[in-house]
């Protein structure tokens, strides 16, 4: 994950040989997933605990902290940490794979289970765990990337394996060849594709005076200009006006969705999305309309809150970037989400929805 102290599921622990992003203790503790009050100081003491390298102290505080409460997911989810980090991997082994079965709804014990699987060389494993998140949370770009690096290692086994079955065949090599290429030799991670740019100014190149535009002859009478006339009035701007409008008309729209998805109005919850909206994943709209009324219908109650909305507008097309806070039946989510939406006539209706961006 990117770097500590950003948003949700944007902190990083690298773990060799094999680098996967994991989901990091700072999941409960950046960005408002804890309860308010007293719970919160008990998180983050243990958490401070692991990240001071205190792990016994750390994991026996959140087996106190757990005799009274048994099902507190984040408590579960920091002892998991805290037992990677200790060196006690089937123990943490053993405390995602229950936080999985308990809440299958939360994509992060999913991903961490696969970076323990992986460390182990469990690339099989890890695979099943990171398709697992990913049918939970199809927007969830971390497992997606650690979804990729568990491929490359099996074509990596793959490409070996049959190099012994059969040495002699001249395709194996290249292709093991370019899956090493992948990986960064010094960290054991894939390498990030470049994207093509424009090369930037040669600076040690002498900078090369422009020569001044010759002067104009001075017009003649046959040639001489016109009287200047009197400047146009210049048409009032509108541009800023209509963007301001539909700004708003777009903030209703998301808010209306949120407040319906709350009330779990599906009628005016599945309006807020366009006739051609493309679920993540690739999914079918009747499949994906079939899974969210299963999910929004299966809580008793439902929360929608967002924060920071950040609105670009351009044309008939918006983005919205904001903060989601979710809790439903005692389970508490923050994440960073973005919506696509398009105009039709006077409404907006959402295109597009990605998680984690």
């Amino acid at each position: 994950m990117p770097h500590a102290g950003q948003t949700l599921l944007q902190g990083t622990m690298k773990y060799a040989p094999f680098v996967v992003r994991t989901v990091s203790l700072l999941l409960f503790l950046c960005l408002g997933l804890l309860p308010a009050g007293v719970h919160a100081d008990e998180y983050s003491d243990v958490a401070q605990l692991t990240r001071d390298g205190k792990y016994t102290e750390a994991i026996a505080k959140s087996d106190a902290y757990l005799a009274a409460k048994p099902r507190d997911p984040q408590m579960r989810f920091l002892k998991g940490v805290a037992q990677k980090d200790a060196g006690k991997t089937a123990e943490a082994i053993t405390t995602f794979s229950k936080l999985t079965e308990e809440f299958p709804e939360l994509p992060e014990p999913y991903n961490n289970l696969a970076v323990l699987y992986a460390n182990q060389n469990q690339f099989d494993k890890a695979k099943v765990a990171l398709e697992m998140a990913l049918k939970t949370n199809a927007g969830y770009a971390i497992a997606y990337e650690n979804l990729g690096d568990v491929y490359a290692k099996l074509s990596s086994q793959a490409y070996n394996k049959a190099l012994q079955i059969e040495g002699t065949n001249p395709a194996i090599t290249p292709k093991l060849a370019m899956v090493r290429q992948l990986f960064n030799s010094s960290s054991g991670r894939i390498a990030p594709l470049s994207t093509s740019a424009s090369p930037a100014p040669d600076k040690s190149a002498p900078a090369v005076a422009s020569k001044p535009a010759a002067p104009s002859p001075a017009p003649t009478a046959a040639t001489a200009a016109p009287a200047p006339q009197a400047p146009a009035v210049a048409p009032i701007k509108t541009d800023e006006t209509q963007n301001q409008t539909n700004s708003k008309a777009v903030e209703e729209a998301v808010q209306s969705w949120a407040e319906a998805w709350s009330a779990k109005d599906l009628k005016g919850y599945f309006a807020s999305y366009a006739k051609d909206f493309e679920p993540q994943g690739g999914a079918k709209r009747s499949t994906w309309e079939e899974e969210r009324q299963a999910r929004i219908m299966g809580k008793s109650k439902i929360s929608v809150r967002l924060e920071g909305l950040k609105i670009s507008v351009n044309g008939a097309k918006a983005i919205v970037k904001f903060r989601q806070d979710y809790k439903a039946d005692g389970l508490t989510v923050s994440s960073r989400k973005t919506l696509e939406l398009v105009k039709h006539g006077e409404r907006w209706h959402i295109i597009r929805e990605t998680v984690g961006a």
